[in-house]
């Protein structure tokens, strides 16, 4: 019996080796780039089985004794993304061969929605667009999107004032409100919140941020002249589930973004997330009596909701709140003194709400039915200027995508309603007296477009819009762009040309105009701008052994009439508007250069070079405020090894000519090239937590270094000791040596120099 016994385990153990044996098996295959070219020492694993393997000089792998099923394949090495693939083994070989994307050819595959207005890859849309993740804006933290925008080439914040620090974002040299910005693809950003809309859309929530540069009027209507930035938000399944992002400078400036999601019911997802920023210690460096930084207290609550419907129809909404209490101007300035003309402060208080959401129709059609609503509130004084304004804003748009053939067609249905008054000429009556006499504008307009796949290397967009203005009556804008790509996709060329148009209103988009330094006088009535632009963009995607170099060249012309200008020149005591009889141009190149090393250092680094100029009755001026060469860089490096990355960024501006106010004045008439440069490290302690600080504005750079003063009169902010001649002009005297008047508009860039800062993130996925 005993003897019968062993015999049975050991037929067991064999039958089970048996077995064992014959329910294994071996995975082998190759590893390339998406250059083609073998990747030597990539690492090949199944973490579930603790099993791996690293390719050889060829690329080649093998993970041997691996058991029958489904199991997930890692293939990782540096300077490529991670390739995550299940693959089932149930016989004793299998092939699997696996291609690895280059980190630095990546953003060419990434989905962008701006150019077209649907979901597609960079890489086949027919419109240019620059697409900027989250991680782009990590390198160099900031408090709100206007300042992390300073890194992107051809796209400038340019401050517009020295005391109140309000501002606007030029791309390629044209002023801010010719750039339209987006949220989640609806116009939310304009008019009033031109000048301090900007602040307070929590970073934490954004996905990424999409760059049109030039017209795109006839997707998005008016202001989409110079371009468009779309603010993409992040989705709530893709969001953590909790996370914060808290930094401080020595300056005592404190910016707190804080996120959350949660499920409602199986068929709902929320993001909710708040951003924080106070600012409250007056610093006067350059000892003018003025503030350097303007004080500020903001509070932003954004809340973003996903709905799950059959189908996989799309249905969301968001909201934002933004409250913001700002301040400049003389160091001893209380709010006692608001408004009063005994000590000079810009005092500004922003109440604003937003909601917008899209909504696809249960049909089987893609019918998409996108809102927006806004409304902001603003209550300001300059000095002992008062400026207080209420802006209603309401945009639907109903858009139907179809292909059919070769075509991908794209039709929609707007309509604008716009409520603004305020205490200015804008609305006052026919006596001009400033009663309540608010603008209703209204605006209903249809677009289509046509994208025509020609064959697999030629696309061709043809689109056109029809808006009508309730004030200005019709507005027709046609565009058409041609792309063309080479059979191995490395070579693209596109080819823009389209028309814009906009719709002035001074004082909602001019901080200049409500200083009250200057008279603010309207030689006409405004008419509605026009332009014509062309675009030429050129990428070439290069590998050299496993370093990937991208390269991203765009020539563009822009040329306009009826253009809108600000003369400083003819009265230093006035800005004066009207409608150019001329024309006005805005030409130049530029050129983006990203480079992956095999090692892990990136670089990414672009140059403009443009020339901007108006010209009437022969006359040809130099625009203000607009350089002619911009440069940006961000070089990056992580040491793997120990969790360290370090960031080095910066940008660089040539001279911009500046509005002086007299023959007399002792400042520059053109700034001279300037810098800011910042370096970060970042550490990560942990998988959900990270440790970053380092240095902003390096080179302590400020633009009161090389001129006597910045700000005009600022010991006499009200001009009571400035004497006048017969015409109205201030006249030199020796309290006055310049013949000058208070003015806080001779300003190109931002006025705080060196500090560190230190900060954290922490964020938990499932």
């Amino acid at each position: 019996m005993t003897k019968l016994k062993v015999l049975f385990f050991i037929a067991w153990f064999i039958l089970c080796g048996i077995f064992s044996f014959a329910q294994t098996g071996a995975i082998m295959g190759k590893i390339t780039g998406n250059n083609g070219q073998p990747v030597e020492a990539a690492t090949i694993a199944i973490p579930q089985l603790n099993k791996g393997a690293v390719a050889d000089s060829t690329g080649k792998y093998q993970l041997k004794d691996i058991p029958y099923g489904t199991w997930q394949l890692e293939v990782s090495y540096l300077g490529y993304r991670t390739n995550k693939t299940n693959i089932t083994l149930h016989s004793e070989q299998l092939e699997h061969h696996v291609t690895l994307t280059s980190k630095g050819d990546a953003y060419l595959n990434e989905v962008v929605i701006s150019g077209t207005m649907k979901e597609v890859s960079k890489l086949e849309s027919p419109v240019p667009v620059d697409v900027y993740t989250a991680k782009f804006f990590k390198a160099n933290p900031t408090a709100c999107v206007f300042d992390a925008l300073q890194n992107v080439n051809g796209v400038r914040p340019q401050l517009n004032c020295n005391i109140c620090n309000t501002g606007d974002i030029h791309i390629n040299g044209l002023e801010g409100p010719y750039t339209m910005v987006l949220i989640d693809g609806m116009p939310i950003v304009s008019g009033l919140s031109t000048v301090y809309g900007l602040s307070g859309i929590p970073q934490s929530l954004i996905e990424r941020v999409e760059i049109v540069k030039g017209p795109a009027s006839t997707l998005y209507g008016s202001e989409a002249v110079g371009g468009l930035i779309n603010i993409i938000t992040k989705k709530p399944a893709n969001a953590p589930i909790i996370s914060a992002d808290v930094f401080g400078t020595t300056w005592g400036e404190v910016n707190t973004d804080l996120a959350t999601k949660l499920n409602v019911g199986k068929k709902a997802q929320s993001l909710i997330g708040v951003n924080y920023f106070n600012y409250q210690k007056p610093i006067d460096n350059n000892n003018d009596n003025f503030t350097d930084v303007t004080l500020q207290n903001r509070i932003s609550v954004f809340n973003k909701w996903h709905f799950d419907r059959k189908d996989n129809r799309v249905f969301s909404l968001a909201g934002r709140y933004v409250y913001e209490d700002r301040w400049g101007g003389e160091m001893n300035w209380s709010r006692k003194f608001r408004g009063g003309d005994d000590v000079y402060g810009e005092s500004i208080y922003t109440n604003r709400w937003e909601l917008f959401g899209s909504y696809q129709l249960p049909f089987r059609e893609r019918i998409m039915f996108q809102f927006s609503a806004n409304a902001h509130d603003q209550n300001s004084v300059y000095g002992n200027t008062p400026y207080m304004a209420d802006q209603y804003i309401g945009f639907g748009q109903l858009t139907w995508s179809k292909k059919a053939g070769n075509h991908d067609l794209l039709t929609g249905l707007t309509y604008r309603y716009t409520y603004y008054d305020d205490n200015t000429p804008a609305t006052a009556d026919a006596n001009n007296i400033n009663k309540s006499k608010p603008t209703h504008t209204r605006l209903p307009g249809a677009f289509v477009q046509d994208e025509i796949t020609l064959n697999d290397n030629n696309k061709l967009l043809i689109g056109m819009r029809y808006d009508y203005n309730s004030i200005h009556g019709s507005i027709f804008t046609p565009r058409i762009n041609y792309k063309w790509n080479s059979p191995d996709k490395n070579n693209v060329l596109r080819l823009s040309f389209g028309n814009g148009y906009r719709v002035a209103n001074v004082f909602t988009e001019d901080h200049a105009a409500l200083t009250g330094a200057r008279e603010v006088v309207f030689n006409n009535n405004l008419e509605p701008e026009t332009s014509w632009n062309g675009n030429l963009n050129f990428v070439r995607k290069m590998y050299a052994g496993n370093t990937f170099i991208g390269l991203d060249a765009t020539a563009f012309y822009t040329y306009f009439t009826n253009k809108i200008i600000a003369d400083y020149d003819t009265d230093p005591n006035k800005i004066i508007y009207d409608n150019l009889e001329g024309h006005a141009v805005s030409k130049g190149i530029s050129l983006n250069v990203d480079i992956v090393f095999l090692n892990g250092l990136k670089i990414v680094a672009g140059a403009t070079a443009m020339d901007v100029y108006s010209k009437e009755n022969a006359v040809k001026a130099r625009q203000l405020f607009t350089e002619k060469f911009t440069g940006v860089w961000n070089v990056g490096y992580t040491f793997k090894s120990i969790g360290l990355t370090i960031d080095y960024t910066g940008n660089l501006y040539g001279p911009m000519r500046l509005p002086l106010l007299s023959k007399n004045d002792p400042r520059k008439e053109y700034s001279p090239w300037w810098s800011i440069q910042n370096i970060q490290l970042t550490k990560k302690i942990r998988k959900d937590i990270e440790i970053y600080g380092g240095v902003k504005n390096l080179l302590n750079w400020t633009p009161n270094k090389g001129n006597p003063f910045i700000i005009a009169r600022a010991n006499d902010p009200f001009d009571k000791n400035v004497q006048f001649d017969a015409n109205g002009q201030a006249m030199v005297t020796p309290d006055n040596p310049y013949g000058l008047t208070f003015d806080p508009s001779y300003v190109y860039g931002p006025n705080q120099g060196i500090r560190g800062f230190l900060g954290v993130r922490y964020a938990i996925f499932r």
